[in-house]
């Protein structure tokens, strides 16, 4: 049993690895679509993207997910806002990284676990613990001193990272497996996807056609450097604790820095550095905070359940039946009545 389960750590790990290293490493794949512009490479993509998920669910038969979607609503509508959101994110950042903005995109997402906890706190009235909110701050002054750096606000990195986060928070609400869900949401990217290219084609304006088979290969294989990563991902976010991934998301942004600074030789004057270790800065105190956090639950969820054990097992060996504590009215009515909700003591921690 012990055995199987470390095989499963392992194999959850190397899951996680190849999904944030994909992730990390597509700034290399988008310049080879060259010279299609970055909104036809976004329409393949959404196209592909759909083609390629619609065949991996049916060849493991799983649709059901499909019917429920269409009779809810409300979920319908959060998949097409989700859909329009990521849009804006895919299309911002095939532009960034065609366009020479590596460096800047990889901040997107250094930045989006702190956005996401700052929309937690303005949207969904969540509390910070105070390391929490040292975090966001020195994430905001990180972003004054990206302004002064790159001369203007870091406006590529806010959309990245607002955008990103929203999808989140959206997602979160659909509750949709990660292929589930990019087949809904390509769904509903399709059509327009597909009228679009068509309309290139008619203007004589697409690539697809005329820039020879291997340009039309890589278009088309949009679809499984979309779908691949987000398999991988399923595959570890199963198997591997969430702590352990929430530092596994940190190797894509790091692999896009490195290739925007090292491949493809970006500016990094010391402004820009300056700016960048506040970002980091802020996020070691955020993964260590979320880190320690994690461990003191867990210490106090094993004290609980070893305390139950032990009266179990009392209970058993004098034969007499375990007296449960008196509820917490009975016992202090004022105190109970005064004091918040566990909940309300210990916030959820919010996920990039």
């Amino acid at each position: 049993m012990a055995g199987t389960s470390r095989s499963e750590g392992r194999t959850g790990l190397l899951n996680g690895f190849a999904a944030y290293g994909m992730w990390g490493l597509v700034p290399l794949f988008w310049p080879l679509l060259k010279p299609a512009g970055a909104t036809e490479i976004l329409a393949h993509r959404m196209v592909w993207s759909l083609a390629f998920v619609a065949a991996a669910l049916l060849f493991v038969r799983r649709w059901a997910w499909a019917g429920e979607l269409l009779r809810q609503p409300r979920r319908l509508a959060l998949v097409v806002v989700a859909a329009a959101v990521i849009t804006v994110n895919w299309g911002v950042y095939i532009w960034a990284v065609n366009s020479g903005h590596v460096v800047e995109a990889s901040l997107g997402y250094f930045i989006n676990p702190l956005v996401t906890i700052a929309m937690g706190v303005l949207l969904l009235k969540e509390r910070l613990r105070p390391v929490q909110w040292t975090a966001v701050g020195v994430g905001f002054a990180a972003v004054l001193v990206l302004t002064v750096g790159f001369g203007r606000p870091p406006w590529i990195s806010l959309c990245l990272a607002f955008s990103f986060a929203t999808y989140g928070l959206v997602k979160k609400k659909v509750n949709l497996g990660g292929v589930e869900s990019l087949a809904a949401e390509t769904a509903v990217q399709f059509l327009p996807a597909l009228g679009y290219l068509l309309w290139l084609s008619a203007h004589g304006d697409a690539t697809f056609t005329t820039e020879g088979p291997g340009h039309a290969a890589l278009l088309a294989s949009t679809g499984i450097v979309t779908a691949l990563p987000l398999v991988c991902f399923g595959a570890a976010a199963i198997r591997v604790p969430l702590s352990t991934l929430g530092l596994l998301q940190y190797l894509a942004p790091v692999f896009q820095f490195l290739l925007g600074v090292l491949y493809f030789g970006e500016a990094m004057p010391p402004e820009r550095w300056a700016g960048f270790a506040l970002v980091w800065l802020a996020l070691v105190l955020l993964t260590g905070d979320a880190l320690r956090t994690s461990r003191r639950a867990s210490r106090t969820l094993a004290a609980e359940l070893a305390r139950i054990r032990a009266e179990e097992v009392a209970s058993a060996t004098s034969g007499a039946p375990r007296v449960p504590a008196p509820a917490p009215e009975a016992a202090a009515p004022a105190v109970s009545a005064a004091a918040p909700p566990p909940e309300a003591k210990a916030p959820p921690l919010a996920k990039p």
